[in-house]
């Protein structure tokens, strides 16, 4: 099934699904805090697993405590779609099992 681009009123109903994530100009993007660097690398080992998954991948970054996502689907242009907010979806249900906020 061909995925599409969803309206700005179908974007910010489902952030309110999404506590963190905002939309930076035609991404969803979320940054996580974590308590150390290998915590932060774990995180990143699952989230390349679920994107892996989903066959759907974001643009991925570690940093020292942190991890950022930011994501959108480039065979609609680079457009927000519901493959987006699934991927944003299974990241936000297992950043607590990596102690992220």
């Amino acid at each position: 099934m061909p995925v599409a681009p969803l309206s700005q009123k179908e974007i910010e109903d489902r952030l309110g699904d999404l506590p963190g994530w905002s939309v930076d100009t035609d991404r969803l993007t979320r940054t996580y805090r974590l308590a150390s660097h290998f915590a932060a690398t774990a995180m990143v080992v699952h989230i390349a697993q679920v994107q892996e998954e989903l066959d759907h991948h974001s643009d991925l970054t570690l940093g020292y405590h942190t991890v950022s996502l930011t994501v959108n689907t480039h065979s609609v242009g680079g457009a927000i779609t519901e493959l987006d907010f699934q991927l944003a979806r299974r990241v936000e249900d297992l950043a607590p099992g990596h102690g992220a906020n």
